[in-house]
């Protein structure tokens, strides 16, 4: 389960915020207020979701893979913004 949820948000990311926002304590804990998940659903859900599984899986520390997986999500959300919007 927790692979096909993974694969659905590479697509729908949006959708498994509000999934695990809903069903979930996913989001407890990793973010001090709540602007940042808000603000994170809005503009950047794949690095929101991949900063809050940092902090789940990785216990938050933060090594050369994790930044390199940060990067890509953040390209993969500006970019897919940009490819949207110029259609």
């Amino acid at each position: 389960m927790p692979l096909l949820l993974g694969l659905l948000g590479l697509f729908a990311p949006r959708f498994v915020i509000a999934l695990l926002w809903l069903f979930s304590g996913w989001f407890t804990g990793v973010f001090e207020t709540r602007a940042w998940p808000i603000l994170g659903f809005l503009f950047l859900p794949l690095t929101l979701l991949w900063y809050s599984a940092v902090a789940h899986w990785f216990n938050g520390e933060w090594s050369t893979l994790q930044w390199i997986v940060l990067v890509l999500a953040i390209l993969c959300d500006l970019g897919c913004g940009k490819s949207a919007a110029h259609r």
